[in-house]
């Protein structure tokens, strides 16, 4: 385990030689990767393995933000900016002052907020809404996002400049399907975390319990992991783990006992529209589909619209 990134394959060997290089330094970081893959874990391994370290990391989800307060979350405003401002309040960029900001899904920066980072980030300086003067700040930027930006700026819908100025040092979150063999490592520091936490002991990982994990293509990455082991140790009874195959679908290339792939995936769509048929095209809540399934909801809405099923002809049903 590295600063709580756990693997040892050679896509997460390359990644933890990345942070290590960058973290010593004052460079922006861009960290890629498919949601649930660990991007802000290698974000606070590089705060904690810099000159930073003592003063605060200040996470920020841009898009959980609504757009009209994103310039006041980010940057602070001044008392009477606006309605409501009854006084002087620091913006996230202020409070990370000295230290690190992790702009998590910058992508979903609208126009004016991408031009007030791309200021902080040339200037280093930084206006409040409703200010008269500038206000210098030291922080590092590091910024996240599970789309293309490359693709975001050829369309229009983000800006060039900006794109280049967080892209100064390229790190890649590899999914959980490009690193198979780390799952039994992930599977059992798991276990250990949510076992200590619940006052259980287990001592074992079921075999066939851990060829289901490595054969299933995990869309939701090491979250989704995160999630059926914390669901299986609270179920579990004895002292080894073990999950039910229905949990998940197998999804891999390589057929689970010679079951030819063409067969397995028409059974899971079978399994799929059963469910979404008992509970009438409803996917979450106690009697949804997902739950009929015993998966996450966001796992069955991806194998949906992987398979092209429609489950809105099942509302009717």
């Amino acid at each position: 385990m590295f600063e709580e990134i756990v693997g040892a394959s050679d896509a997460i060997k390359r990644v933890v030689a990345l942070v290590c290089k960058v973290a010593p330094t004052d460079s922006t970081v861009l960290i890629t990767g498919e949601t649930g893959t660990g991007k802000e874990l290698a974000a606070r391994a590089i705060h904690r393995r810099s000159r930073r370290a003592r003063n605060a990391f200040v996470a920020v989800n841009c898009a959980a933000i609504p757009q009209s307060l994103i310039a006041s979350e980010m940057f602070g405003h001044e008392k009477g900016a606006f309605t409501g401002a009854t006084q002087r309040r620091l913006g996230r960029f202020e409070v990370a002052d000295g230290g690190t900001i992790f702009l998590d899904e910058v992508g979903d920066l609208p126009a004016e907020a991408q031009i007030a980072l791309l200021r902080v980030l040339q200037e280093r300086e930084l206006e409040r809404v409703g200010g008269t003067h500038a206000v210098s700040i030291d922080v590092r930027v590091i910024a996240a996002t599970n789309r293309s930006l490359q693709t975001e700026v050829d369309s229009g819908s983000f800006r060039r400049d900006l794109f280049y100025r967080l892209n100064v040092f390229p790190i890649r979150m590899p999914s959980l399907r490009e690193r198979v063999e780390d799952i039994p490592l992930l599977v059992a520091y798991l276990v250990q975390r949510y076992a200590g936490k619940m006052g259980k002991k287990i001592a074992a990982i079921d075999k066939k319990t851990l060829d289901i994990f490595q054969a299933y293509d995990w869309p939701g990455n090491v979250r989704e992991l995160q999630n059926v082991v914390e669901r299986a140790v609270i179920l579990c009874e004895t002292g080894t783990l073990a999950v039910d195959e229905n949990w998940l679908v197998l999804e891999s290339s390589k057929p689970a006992a010679g079951v030819a792939l063409a067969s397995l995936t028409d059974r899971e769509k079978e399994m799929i529209e059963n469910a979404l048929a008992q509970s009438r095209g409803r996917v979450s809540g106690p009697l949804g589909a997902a739950a009929r399934l015993g998966i996450p909801r966001s796992t069955l809405e991806s194998r949906i619209k992987s398979l092209n099923i429609n489950k809105h002809r099942f509302q009717s049903a």
